[in-house]
């Protein structure tokens, strides 16, 4: 009499693998998995260790305070464009809608000088109306988002040089200075912003109905129709989300210089899409995370301060982000396939 083998389930990443025979045989898959799973923070770890090792420097505090910095206003976009992307679309505007932000922001701390309210207020509520624009386009009249997007750049650039006269705003007043360069327990305002970004955009996607309904407009948005999603409301909305955020970043950078300039965040749409896709998400929608999005920006702020502090020339660094981009897509794509098969 013979007993049957009971089959061993396949295992999952993240999770030990079985004891005995069966899971010595899974051994390989196992790893496998868990190194296709967190290949970005073993990236993150390598590139940590190489500049630590090349660089005195890199592991300060002071160094970590400053690419904290420098990544808030990326973060902020990049978190907006999560979600966008998410839905299958693209924000090509961001980089416009920080310029035209950050102007109205300066001009309204010139119009009422000794106040902030009306500074911060105008730079978001700007944002929000570029973002809202994008949205209706889009979900109500169909635009394609490339399109779409790619429009309200070019207005928005416009725009941003209209309210300045062809020429940036300066001798704005101390208070529009501090708005970015307050410190709350020690951390610039800006690294405030971008924590309770990441935090909490990161539990509104796993946690709310909401997030679900993004990723399954973007997964399938007939589906999505059919399940009775709204998808139309979906699509407005995360393109307004993008623009106030981008509005927010337009107004720390302005507060941060005291200056407004009309090329402000000029190519940053671009970073924020890297830093998306090198953090998983996919171009054709329904999958990424908030999560994977900051992981992204960070190695890409990383690299930066890092190639910087070695003194690599500037269209280097451009060659090595360009590398890593496209690595990143070719590392998901194979994953991806892995996983079907």
């Amino acid at each position: 009499m013979t007993v049957s083998e009971t089959p061993t389930a396949p295992a999952t990443p993240g999770a030990p693998p079985p004891s005995g025979p069966s899971g010595r045989r899974l051994d390989r898959a196992w790893w496998q998995a868990l190194a296709i799973r967190y290949a970005m923070v073993w990236v993150m770890l390598l590139v940590i260790l190489f500049f630590s090792y090349r660089s005195a420097r890199f592991g300060t505090l002071d160094n970590l305070q400053t690419i904290a910095v420098a990544a808030a206003p990326f973060a902020l976009i990049a978190l907006g464009q999560t979600l966008v992307i998410l839905t299958g679309g693209i924000d090509l505007s961001v980089g416009s809608v920080i310029a035209v932000s950050g102007m109205t922001g300066a001009a309204f701390a010139v119009a009422f000088p000794g106040q902030v309210l009306p500074a911060v207020v105008g730079a978001v509520a700007v944002g929000l109306l570029a973002g809202a624009i994008n949205g209706a386009l889009v979900a109500a009249v169909g635009v394609p988002p490339f399109i779409a997007t790619l429009g309200m750049l070019t207005a928005a650039s416009g725009v941003a040089y209209v309210i300045g006269g062809g020429a940036p705003i300066n001798g704005l007043p101390p208070e529009f200075g501090r708005i970015a360069n307050t410190t709350v327990f020690g951390l610039q305002i800006p690294i405030v912003l971008m924590i309770v970004g990441i935090v909490g955009l990161g539990l509104m996607m796993r946690r709310t109905s909401y997030g679900m309904r993004i990723y399954a407009v973007g997964g399938n948005r007939a589906a999505a129709e059919i399940a009775g999603i709204r998808s139309g409301r979906i699509l407005f909305s995360v393109y307004a989300i993008s623009g106030a955020l981008a509005g927010i970043s337009g107004l720390m950078l302005a507060s941060r210089v005291i200056s407004g300039a009309p090329n402000l965040g000029q190519g940053y749409e671009l970073d924020a899409i890297a830093a998306v896709v090198i953090g998983g998400a996919s171009l054709l929608g329904g999958r990424g995370t908030i999560w994977g999005t900051a992981l992204g920006l960070l190695l890409i702020q990383t690299l930066n301060n890092g190639l910087d502090l070695l003194v690599v020339p500037a269209y280097w660094q451009n060659v090595i982000k360009g590398v890593l981009i496209v690595a990143a897509v070719a590392v998901d794509i194979w994953a991806t396939r892995r996983r079907v098969t």
